[in-house]
């Protein structure tokens, strides 16, 4: 395995469209990197870059000590899994398992006991003389995945492997990943738009938006610290609350005032002013039911004006002034339905503030 570095890749076309900006990044060995972003970011692009089916503009790509830059995608040891599974649809599993070392005319012997043991590792033993058709879409991207395996390349590159299978399907292949790559310990850069995908798989996550890297963070890092409006809006379900508002006053008086929210906001003071916009997550908002807590100078009246039952918990969706959609995650238990009045509170420390002109996060002044 190898570390894999990207020193301010850029990709643009002839056109002057750019697909991937100053890209930088030092992956580890051993270390699974997701890539993660909405269509059009520029993940993808930077994927096929360092496995070389696109040209780089400008910068170096590193796979270990060598310089890939300018070779050939088969000269660069990496193994690809895409999308489409890209499986030969007249082999059985054993030759697609092994297509690519009787390419390289490796012993017959050699490929038998990859093959072998790459098939029980994903449990493909007995689907061995069958073909693809005969297969179903998990099974499928399985053998993608064993073909990948048996090769022992320096990296493995993901594509968006699992988004033709279905919700449960993909829940229990991307397990199956998790688990591979702890047995491997390999170097692994997985693409995806699915930020589930991306906070479960990833050892590192980065984030991408319009060619350029956001943030790049434990996945967790990412949750409880986002780098700019961006990231905190992408990562997290239900995705992050916004109110755009100003931050009057100045130490221990600090406060924001938005539509339809005050909050008194000291830690804050010292670190921001003028217009911000405040973010919390869904998940930090607690809901009593009645008028209890109405004393309370840190909770306020809101309006239920939407409950999504999800079993565990209930996605609620509250009204307060002029804030018309501010989303509660809260318990099952909880017995609240549309129409009822409720106070609303968020906890001092669960508030993110970021600068309404540049977007990024701004610390709080004790931190």
């Amino acid at each position: 395995m190898a570390r894999i570095r990207l020193d301010h890749v850029h990709k643009s076309y002839p056109n002057g469209y750019s697909a991937a900006r100053d890209v930088s990044l030092d992956i580890a060995d051993g270390e699974l990197l997701v890539l993660v972003g909405p269509s059009g970011s520029g993940k993808s692009t930077v994927l096929r870059m360092i496995a070389g089916l696109e040209k780089v503009t400008s910068g170096r790509i590193l796979i270990g000590d060598r310089d890939v830059t300018d070779l050939p995608p088969q000269a660069r040891d990496v193994a690809m899994v895409f999308q489409s599974y890209a499986l030969y649809p007249h082999l059985t599993v054993r030759d697609n398992l092994g297509f690519g070392l009787a390419v390289r005319r490796q012993p017959a012997s050699a490929i038998k006991e990859r093959v072998d043991a790459a098939a029980e590792s994903l449990g493909l033993t007995a689907l061995l003389d069958r073909k693809p058709a005969q297969l179903s879409g998990g099974q499928r991207q399985r053998v993608a995945l064993g073909r990948a395996i048996v090769r022992d390349p320096l990296a493995f590159l993901f594509d968006e492997p699992l988004s033709n299978l279905d919700a449960q399907l993909r829940s229990d292949t991307r397990t199956e990943l998790a688990r591979l790559h702890l047995r491997l310990a390999a170097t692994m850069v997985y693409v995806t738009h699915d930020q589930v995908e991306a906070m479960t798989l990833g050892t590192r996550v980065a984030v991408m938006h319009e060619g350029a890297l956001q943030q790049v963070a434990p996945p967790m890092a990412l949750y409880r610290e986002p780098a700019n409006l961006f990231v905190a809006g992408f990562i997290g379900s239900p995705g992050m609350n916004f109110v755009r508002g100003r931050m009057n006053g100045t130490g221990a008086g600090s406060a924001f005032e938005g539509s339809g929210l005050s909050l008194a906001l000291p830690d804050y003071g010292a670190n921001a002013s003028g217009d911000v916009v405040l973010g919390v997550r869904p998940q930090s908002i607690t809901i009593t039911t009645g008028q209890g807590d109405a004393a309370d100078g840190d909770s306020w009246a809101a309006a239920v004006v939407l409950v999504e039952a999800l079993g565990s918990e209930q996605i609620v969706h509250l009204a307060t002034g002029e804030l018309r959609d501010l989303v509660a995650v809260v318990p099952a238990e909880l017995a609240v339905a549309v129409g009822d009045q409720v106070r609303a509170k968020i906890p001092a420390g669960a508030i993110h503030l970021f600068d309404a002109s540049t977007g990024r996060r701004i610390s709080r002044a004790s931190s």
